[in-house]
């Protein structure tokens, strides 16, 4: 007897869209800042579709960051600069993409229409004809690590490697709230395609640069405790990574220290821009703070417990806005426990 699909209600949509994609060039495309659920999916589904004999290249709007690119091996990754002149001639999979402008603003408007998407984020209403999305899904790279055995797919080494490595960051090493039974299983079946978890955990946990770390002086400085203590907040100032040596990628992990501290529940880093806007990671430590309504109101999204937002302007009273933001939200939770909801 066959074992159970993990995802019964995508496999079959996943099986017409590989149909689809047969005998046609494929861009599998990922979001901008890319982290190693994004990367890991990317890596995985192209390796995938190119051992079925379909030309796929991934494409991103900025580089894979130097602790990810273990993952990339032989397979390849197009620029965007690359890939525009193709653009009518591609078909398009977004992953791990909430909507099409997490790609970035030019692959957006040059794939306004993809032909499918996988992603597992809460804010995403589906934006392709093939919207595999699963919100109670840990990571995309499970959603796929699931689908391709649905299939009956080989899984090569490399991509059980990225495949893990998405699914190791997204749920914070098997940590945060949203890994389950199925996560773990589908963890263990990568194992037994190749995946190597002791190099995986060298390259993202024990190659950090001295940068990052004085980087990380400059967040931990600046933490304030607002909300009774509930909600702690970070800034880096603008013109820090230029004083520091690093970039934008080394903020990877620098929020959990804000929402590990006792007694909060919302950890908040915000990135303060020359231009005068804003970038902000939220963590919550439990799913009822729903952080992805809190970027919502500003533009953004994300998950119940992880999302950011991107603000180019009106950022004058940022800091102000999003702290009654998150006190709002904080209040409601706290209101709904007392009456039961």
């Amino acid at each position: 007897m066959s074992p159970a699909p993990h995802y019964p209600g995508l496999t079959p949509q996943f099986g017409r869209l590989l149909a689809e994609l047969a005998g046609r060039r494929v861009a599998v495309i990922g979001h901008a800042r890319p982290d190693g659920d994004c990367i890991g999916s990317q890596v995985a589904l192209c390796r995938a579709l190119r051992a079925k004999e379909i030309d796929a290249v991934c494409v991103n709007a900025d580089a894979v960051p130097r602790r990810l690119q273990f993952l990339v091996t032989d397979t390849p990754f197009a620029s965007v600069e690359s890939i525009l002149p193709q653009a009518g001639e591609l078909a398009t999979v977004f992953v791990d993409c909430a909507d099409g402008a997490r790609a970035g603003e030019r692959i957006r408007t040059a794939f306004p229409a993809p032909l499918a998407m996988v992603d597992h984020h809460l804010s995403n209403a589906g934006f392709a004809r093939y919207n595999l999305l699963d919100t109670g899904s840990s990571a995309t790279c499970e959603i796929l690590t699931g689908l391709l055995l649905d299939q009956g797919m080989t899984i090569d080494a490399d991509s059980a490697q990225a495949l893990y490595a998405g699914m190791l960051t997204d749920t914070g090493q098997f940590r945060f709230a949203a890994t389950s039974r199925r996560t773990m299983q589908l963890a263990a079946e990568l194992l037994a395609c190749g995946a190597r978890p002791n190099e995986v955990g060298y390259h993202l946990y024990e190659r950090e640069s001295l940068g990052k770390m004085r980087l990380l002086q400059h967040y931990l400085a600046s933490l304030r405790l607002e909300c009774g203590g509930r909600v702690c907040l970070g800034t880096l100032a603008a013109g820090v990574f230029e004083e520091t040596g690093t970039t934008a990628e080394d903020t990877e992990g620098l929020v959990d220290y804000a929402r590990s501290i006792d007694g909060v529940d919302v950890g908040v880093l915000i990135e303060e821009r020359a231009d005068g806007g804003r970038k902000a990671s939220l963590r919550a430590k439990e799913a009822a703070y729903r952080v992805d309504l809190i970027a919502g109101q500003f533009g953004g999204g994300g998950h119940a417990c992880a999302a950011g937002l991107n603000l180019k302007t009106d950022a004058a009273d940022f800091y102000a806005r999003l702290v009654a933001a998150i006190t709002r939200q904080v209040a409601a939770v706290d209101a709904a426990r007392k009456t039961g909801a």
